[in-house]
């Protein structure tokens, strides 16, 4: 039977998810994961992963209570994933819950890593806390999708940014190579790839705009790793991403498909990859069907000598990706698709 959540306990567990945010952007490939700890209805600790080899959410939620002169003893602990109960980075979860005294633990998502997968719940049933699962979910699956997709399917979550003019092109060859977008929405798009543990493009765009692929305008905890599609071995020796000392991972001649390249990737712990490269290299993730999100951003631009980018509502509908959401990034346009699928589901009642 299904749990029947108050308001207080879906705004508990609401809180969870807003102090986990803090850790995007670097706790890659581990996962985002909040945790409050409530007592007598109120909230007396909030903690979340905020660095690799860091405290866990549960960990810095139990620091935080005793800091702040709150005994954790007979809190509630609410926590967006299922607590561990292995040595990794950093000791188990389970074990400083129980060393707490936490007498119940609210799970928003149950963990889909092998390492885990329902051993923390059953750990601490066995130590006599209760635990209820499902809060959430599905907010939590959203969050947390690059790294369920991963567990899931062992390879990265694919991303695609496209930016085109207002007619759908993506270069002017009138001009020199140049971006035609906004301040606002490259600092939007900055932030985006900072959130990605690689970017990739093709030959093409190397050769045409020389790009870095780092993240600059937004604060960095690491550099995304650099992907070049280069099967004709046209990128020149000169381009900046071969100069700068940061990881550069160069696909030179054929390579057997992108499906293997994106398996590669996953053996590395590449979670989320951002596609980022011209109309060739994403139509070829496009279709192979191995696109799951797509930022389509429209710019009130018109190019004088227009680079077609053949890709529309049409095409992206056909990728089996669907148009879940739009909003202004500065001057342009943000059209997000999604796959329906993306968001793993957990298997357990």
């Amino acid at each position: 039977m299904a749990n029947a959540w108050t308001v207080d306990e879906q705004q508990f567990m609401q809180r969870a998810l807003d102090v986990a945010e803090r850790g995007r952007g670097k706790v890659s490939p581990n996962p985002l994961v909040g945790c409050v700890l409530v007592k007598d209805g109120v909230i007396i600790a909030e903690g979340w992963h905020d660095h690799l080899g860091g405290l866990h959410a549960e960990q810095m939620a139990i620091h935080d209570a005793e800091s702040n002169g709150h005994s954790p003893n007979g809190s509630v602990a609410y926590v967006t994933l299922e607590p561990c109960n292995h040595f990794g980075r950093t000791p188990p979860c389970t074990e400083a819950l129980m060393w707490a005294g936490v007498k119940e633990v609210i799970v928003a998502h149950y963990d889909p890593n092998p390492t885990v997968r329902g051993k923390g719940i059953q750990v601490l049933q066995d130590a006599g806390i209760e635990v209820r699962q499902g809060l959430l979910e599905s907010e939590a699956s959203i969050q947390m999708s690059p790294f369920l997709h991963w567990c899931e399917h062992r390879r990265p979550q694919v991303t695609v940014k496209l930016a085109v003019d207002a007619n759908g092109s993506v270069d002017d060859r009138h001009l020199e190579a140049q971006r035609f977008t906004s301040e606002t929405c490259l600092d939007r798009v900055h932030m985006l790839r900072n959130e990605c543990d690689a970017v990739l493009v093709g030959a093409e765009t190397v050769i045409r705009d020389d790009p870095l692929l780092t993240v600059r305008r937004v604060p960095c905890e690491r550099q995304p790793l650099r992907v070049v599609l280069d099967p004709n071995n046209r990128t020149p020796p000169s381009a900046k991403l071969f100069a700068d000392g940061l990881e550069t991972l160069h696909m030179k001649g054929d390579f057997t498909s992108l499906s293997a390249l994106l398996n590669l990737l996953g053996d590395r712990e590449i979670q989320r990859l951002m596609v980022e490269g011209g109309p060739k290299t994403i139509s070829s993730f496009l279709d192979q069907g191995l696109v799951d999100e797509f930022y389509f951003i429209q710019s009130p631009v018109v190019h004088t000598e227009p680079v077609a980018s053949g890709i529309d509502a049409k095409r992206l509908t056909a990728a089996g990706l669907a148009l879940i959401s739009t909003e202004e990034w500065g001057d342009e346009v943000l059209h997000l698709w999604s796959r329906l699928n993306t968001s793993t589901k957990s298997n357990r009642s």
